[in-house]
């Protein structure tokens, strides 16, 4: 038996794109690259970007 569900257009949207990110390999691994380089400290503050 089907059964229906009703979610907003925000959620349809985010859903669609977490499904289109888990799908691509390459960007699934400059996630990986990025949390690495935030774990090893290699990253800089907003502030320190924007010279406040």
């Amino acid at each position: 038996m089907a059964q229906w569900v009703t979610i907003s257009s925000d959620e349809y949207k985010s859903m669609k794109s977490t499904l289109e990110i888990i799908s691509d390999p390459e960007l699934l691994q400059q996630i990986e690259m990025s949390r690495e380089d935030f774990r090893a400290g290699r990253y800089k503050e907003l502030r320190e970007l924007i010279g406040k």
